[in-house]
């Protein structure tokens, strides 16, 4: 089992998300899961994420988007050395 942090992930969440059909279910579903606030966050994340893929510079990012520099710093890193999530999410985006 995969761990994140220093505790082993409970998978069933991850199956559950790929359950939902549509984006509504999805928006739905995470808005039961989540706080407005953690929702904003990961919605800011996934912004700063997109422009940065598309090579937007730091203070134009932080100007659009309202995010840190801590936090375009933290998804740029996610984007260089992290696992390829972001990476697959784009290259499916770009095939539709």
């Amino acid at each position: 089992m995969v761990k994140i942090g220093k505790k082993e992930k409970n998978g069933d969440l991850y199956k559950a998300i790929l359950l939902l059909k549509d984006e509504e279910e999805c928006y739905n579903f995470f808005q039961d899961l989540c706080t407005v606030s953690e929702l904003r966050s990961m919605e800011q994340r996934f912004e700063v994420a997109t422009l940065l893929h598309k090579e937007m510079i730091y203070n134009d990012i932080l100007q659009r988007t309202g995010a840190s520099s801590a936090t375009i710093s933290r998804v740029n890193r996610s984007l260089s050395y992290g696992v390829g999530g972001y990476d697959k999410v784009f290259e499916r985006m770009e095939e539709k």
